[in-house]
């Protein structure tokens, strides 16, 4: 059997399971992918698709950008002859009414081992509490937030320095084939889903750009996890203030690479306040509440990213720099 599927999704990590659905004809029809609309993009506001748009397009999908919300949107989705949906960050909440419209159900697949780290940014969350495993999990959706009975799951180890972005890009590529063994599971009888656990868990809110604000008066090992939770996105940054002849100058800095610093290393101080910035010939160093954090890759606003003791030499900060 040959399940026409209907592919709902919008950015990058949706396409290894778009393009693993459509490059299997023998069990898969990829009838349609539903994204979001065009969005400006960029410094000149261009209006550009989204990557699982410009994805579908290449492999000869029709593309659906209606809103789960338009009056006309379940006629539309209806008319594509898909039986099945697979979603993969879609982004748009569904409703009961949507839901019931796909005769065979909707199945997610969600970046953690549910019922833990429900929500937006469940990668993001996973890194800054200091887990060490995450995972996919295949469900069904339900009205409920990431609620529904689950078809399967599979398991990762969290690396040591290991990014948001790094650890959702692995886990978008295992997830796509957990994904497609679910649905063709489920097409020949073989799934059994199994309800959620009912309990308390950890809800994956969103990272907005405060939250990447990073703390220094905490320590290593927290503002480790933040810069890594929040790399690429939104960015990590701090505020670098300096001591001038026209008051304190201040600029803002993403950090997008930094690390404990080893007992070891030539020149490391002893006694450098959270905050507090230090230098030698090669490392650049910031202060929390235990050990230092050396800065390794950092972005200055308007300027391309570089070695952070790179950017420290150009920008000549004066030694009582520090950062907030």
């Amino acid at each position: 059997m040959v399940m026409r599927l209907l592919f709902a999704g919008t950015p990058d990590v949706a396409l290894p399971s778009l393009r693993l659905l459509a490059g299997d004809p023998e069990h898969f029809q990829v009838m349609a992918a539903l994204t979001r609309p065009d969005a400006p993009k960029g410094r000149g506001r261009r209006l550009e698709p989204s990557p699982v748009k410009a994805a579908a397009l290449e492999l000869g999908i029709p593309v659906i950008e209606s809103d789960p919300g338009e009056a006309d949107f379940i006629d539309t989705i209806q008319r594509t002859g898909a039986e099945y949906a697979a979603v993969v960050a879609y982004g748009k909440i569904l409703k009961r009414p949507v839901l019931d419209a796909m005769p065979g159900g909707w199945y997610n697949l969600h970046f953690s081992l549910l019922p833990q780290w429900r929500g937006a940014a469940p990668v993001q969350r996973a890194i800054w509490s200091g887990e060490t495993i995450t995972g996919a999990t295949v469900f069904r959706l339900t009205p409920g937030m990431d609620e529904g009975p689950i078809l399967a799951q599979s398991t990762v180890e969290i690396g040591a320095h290991e990014t948001s972005g790094q650890l959702l890009e692995r886990l978008a590529e295992d997830g796509s084939h957990l994904l497609g063994a679910s649905l063709e599971a489920l097409a020949e009888g073989r799934a059994l889903p199994i309800e959620q656990p009912q309990g308390a868990y950890e809800v994956a809110r969103k990272v907005t750009s405060q939250d990447a604000h990073i703390r220094f008066d905490r320590p290593v090992f927290a503002p480790d996890r933040q810069i890594r939770a929040c790399t690429p996105n939104p960015g990590a940054w701090c505020r670098i203030h300096e001591d001038g002849e026209n008051g304190d100058r201040i600029t803002q800095v993403q950090v997008i690479e930094a690390a404990p610093a080893q007992p070891d290393q030539p020149g490391l101080p002893e006694d450098l306040k959270p905050g507090r910035l230090a230098m030698s010939k090669k490392h650049i160093w910031v202060g929390t509440a235990s050990m230092p954090l050396e800065l390794l890759q950092v972005k200055a606003a308007g300027k391309k990213a570089m070695k952070a003791i790179d950017w420290a030499r150009g920008a000549r900060l004066e030694k009582d720099a520090f950062c907030d």
